[in-house]
C-alpha cells in the first residue's frame, strides 16, 4: 500500500484493508471511503481511524499469502515486448506490468522549484521478450520498497504504471504514481511461468552485466571524483570512467585468473572439494556442474590518480581481452587463447587521447 499523503492533502495516508509491519499486522477502521483503481479501499484519517494490533496467530497465517496476490487480475498485463512494440500509442496510459528485477540505479537528490527536496531512482526491468526496461521511482516509500530488492531474482507486478515516451532516450518509460502498487513475487501461474524463463536465460548467460550502463542515468567520474563519492555514502552505485589499464595481473597462478562457478548459483566453487561454496544452492548434493570464466584484478589509472585492484571478470573480461576461456581436455591447468587482433598505435592519436586526459 501508500503512506505518501501528496495524493490527498486533507489525509494523511491510506492503507489497504491489512497492513504488515515488522512484528505485527494491523485491524484498520475507517467510514471514510475514496473512489479509486481498485474496488477496495480505505481511507485513514486521523480524527476519525483507528488502529489496533492483530494477535491471532490463525489470522496471521491466513493474511500471509495475500501479500503475494496482485490487486489486478493476473492475467491482465503487458509485458515488456507489447510495451515496445507498441510504442507511442501507449504514451499517457495506465498499464499493468509483470517483469523481474534487473538492476537498481542510484538515488537522485534534487530541489523542486518550490525549493522543496525531491528524490529520483530507475530501475531496469527485463522478461522473456525484453531487457533494460525504465521503471522510474518518484516517491520515498517506492524507492525504500525496491531498493531492499534482490536484482535478477525478484519478479514485479506492477499494478497501475504510467507509461511515457522519453524523447531524450527515444523509448518508452514507466513511471509509479501516487497509485501504483507493487506485489513482490506473486504466487500467480503467469509469475511463475515468467520465474522459470528468466533462471533459465541467467543460467545460458542472456543477460549483460553492461546493461546496468544503459540509460541516462549514470555520470561520468575521474578516478578521484569515483573516490570521494565512495567515501560519502557506502551505498552501491554506478559510473563511467575514461582512463587506461595500468596493470593486469598474470602471473598469478591459473586458479586465480580463471574461476570456476556453479551453473546455478554462481557462487564459487571449492577448487579443493570441487562443491560449490553456496550451503544453500539447489545443486546440493547432485552432480557438480560449473562454469568457467576470468576473474582478474586490474588497476585503472587517468590524470587523477589509480583506482586499484578493480574486478574484470564473466564477459566483460572476455570482451577486454579479446578471447575466451576455452579449457582443454588434455591440460585442465593452460588457457588456449588467440589474440583477434594487434597492431601499433599512432603515435599522432595517442598524443591527441592523452592531452585530453592531461589538459
Amino acid at each position: 500500500g501508500k503512506t505518501d499523503s501528496r495524493g490527498f492533502p486533507d489525509r494523511k495516508s491510506w492503507l489497504p484493508l491489512h497492513r504488515r509491519s515488522a512484528f505485527y499486522f494491523y485491524y484498520v477502521f475507517s467510514f471514510l471511503f475514496f473512489s479509486f483503481l481498485s474496488l477496495y479501499n480505505i481511507i485513514i484519517c486521523k480524527t476519525h481511524s483507528s488502529i489496533r494490533i492483530c494477535s491471532d496467530l490463525e489470522t496471521e497465517a491466513r493474511i500471509l499469502p495475500l501479500f503475494h496476490m496482485p490487486i489486478k487480475d493476473s492475467r491482465d498485463f503487458f509485458s515488456l515486448g507489447d510495451i515496445t512494440a507498441n510504442g507511442q500509442s501507449l504514451d499517457g496510459h495506465i498499464i499493468n506490468i509483470l517483469a523481474a528485477l534487473q538492476s537498481i540505479g542510484e538515488e537522485k537528490y534534487f530541489t523542486k522549484s518550490d525549493r522543496r527536496k525531491g528524490q529520483r531512482l530507475e530501475i531496469k526491468l527485463f522478461d522473456d521478450t525484453g531487457t533494460s526496461f525504465p521503471f522510474v521511482c518518484w516517491d520515498k516509500e517506492t524507492i525504500r520498497l525496491v531498493q531492499t530488492l534482490t536484482q535478477r531474482e525478484t519478479v514485479l507486478f506492477i499494478a497501475d504504471a504510467r507509461i511515457t515516451f522519453d524523447s531524450f532516450r527515444n523509448c518508452m518509460i514507466a513511471t509509479a504514481t501516487s497509485k501504483t502498487i507493487i506485489t513482490l513475487s506473486p504466487d500467480t501461474a503467469e509469475a511463475n511461468q515468467l520465474y522459470t524463463c528468466i533462471r533459465e536465460l541467467l543460467e545460458a548467460g542472456g543477460l549483460d552485466d553492461q546493461d546496468i550502463l544503459s540509460g541516462d542515468s549514470v555520470d561520468v567520474l575521474t578516478v578521484n571524483q569515483l573516490k570521494a563519492r565512495s567515501q560519502e555514502h557506502g551505498d552501491v552505485f554506478h559510473c563511467i570512467t575514461y582512463g587506461f589499464i595500468t596493470n593486469l595481473e598474470l602471473s598469478s597462478s591459473m586458479s586465480k585468473v580463471i574461476r570456476k562457478r556453479c551453473a546455478k548459483c554462481k557462487f564459487r566453487i571449492n577448487e579443493e572439494s570441487q562443491t560449490c561454496s553456496n550451503d544453500a544452492c539447489p545443486n546440493q548434493g547432485q552432480q557438480h556442474q560449473a562454469t568457467e570464466g576470468f576473474e582478474l584484478l586490474v588497476d585503472i589509472s587517468d590524470h587523477t590518480g589509480t583506482l586499484h585492484s578493480c574486478n574484470l571478470a564473466g564477459t566483460v573480461a572476455e570482451k577486454t581481452l579479446g578471447c575466451k576461456v576455452l579449457p582443454s581436455t588434455r591440460s585442465r591447468s593452460r588457457m588456449r587463447a588467440s589474440i583477434l587482433s594487434c597492431a601499433l598505435a599512432d603515435p599522432v592519436e595517442v598524443k591527441q587521447k592523452l592531452t585530453s586526459f592531461v589538459a
